[in-house]
């Protein structure tokens, strides 16, 4: 885990975009001690700005190029189809602050081409759950960033969840399929586990309760334990037991394989997204 201390002490963050991904990452930086005053976050909307200021008391402006001028670290936090705009009309100097993008499907070649070829990125892909500060976040470097570019980026991430620092920029394409996309696998869980307990009759608010709190626990103890799944699962499944009984049948319904098809299906459409592949492999 980096420090959020030591890494980010003294920068200053500008966020382009005060959407919720935004929100939710400056907010988790207020919650972990960073300071106020040296956040920012740009919206051509005054509503949204008014919005952002009003719940995380944070500065919000309608002027990027004012944002950047005085920023350590910018994170581009806009639709794809927004960023080459806003990047080519940024004044200043491109070359100063660290640039990290979560714009899915901006390839680090086309954030330095609508900036500058020198200018230091980091891309990034983070999931929804980080608004309730639980969120994963997959990162590359481009080859301009330095090392303390990286763990910056880190820091910021790890205020609303964990960071997993990719090899290639390719590997993206998975981490989007995976957890990007993977919330959305997770809640239509959620929601069949829960209509199968009202099947069975239990009553939908408990149902619902039930099965968020399956989840989120079991999660947890994965997670904590370190245990592999299947180790897990088999402490469940007694010989002739219920849970072996139901095992069976999301085998024989092709559960598995159908999450794998999904994380697959998932990862070919960013591929699709970002335009042809990416020249070789390796940290770029």
């Amino acid at each position: 885990m980096t420090t959020l201390g030591n890494v980010l002490d003294d920068k200053r963050i500008a966020f382009l975009g005060a959407g919720a991904m935004a929100e939710a990452l400056a907010g988790g930086l207020v919650a972990a001690g960073f300071p106020k005053d040296r956040l920012c976050a740009t919206d051509p909307l005054e509503e949204r700005r008014e919005l952002f200021s009003e719940q995380l008391g944070v500065r919000a402006l309608e002027d990027n190029s004012e944002a950047v001028a005085d920023a350590d670290l910018v994170v581009v936090a806009v639709k794809p189809d927004k960023v080459r705009p806003i990047l080519t009309r940024v004044k200043g100097n491109p070359d100063r602050p660290l640039w990290i993008s979560i714009a899915a499907g901006v390839t680090l070649d086309r954030l330095k081409s609508a900036l500058s070829a020198s200018a230091r990125f980091v891309r990034a892909m983070p999931n929804t759950p980080a608004q309730v500060h639980a969120g994963a976040t997959g990162l590359c470097a481009s080859s301009t960033a330095k090392e303390a570019d990286v763990a910056a980026a880190c820091a910021l991430f790890e205020a609303v969840g964990t960071v997993w620092v990719a090899g290639s920029e390719d590997q993206l394409d998975a981490v989007t399929g995976l957890s990007g996309s993977g919330p959305a696998y997770v809640f239509l869980f959620i929601e069949a586990l829960a209509d199968a307990g009202v099947r069975h009759g239990l009553p939908r608010d408990a149902a619902h309760r039930l099965a968020c709190q399956t989840v989120f626990g079991s999660a947890k103890l994965a997670q904590e334990t370190g245990a592999h799944p299947a180790q897990l699962k088999d402490r469940v499944t007694s010989p002739g037991g219920t849970t072996i009984a139901g095992v069976e049948r999301l085998e024989r319904g092709g559960f598995r394989a159908a999450l794998l098809d999904a994380v697959g299906a998932a990862t070919s459409r960013s591929r699709e997204l970002r335009g042809p592949d990416l020249p070789g492999k390796g940290p770029r």
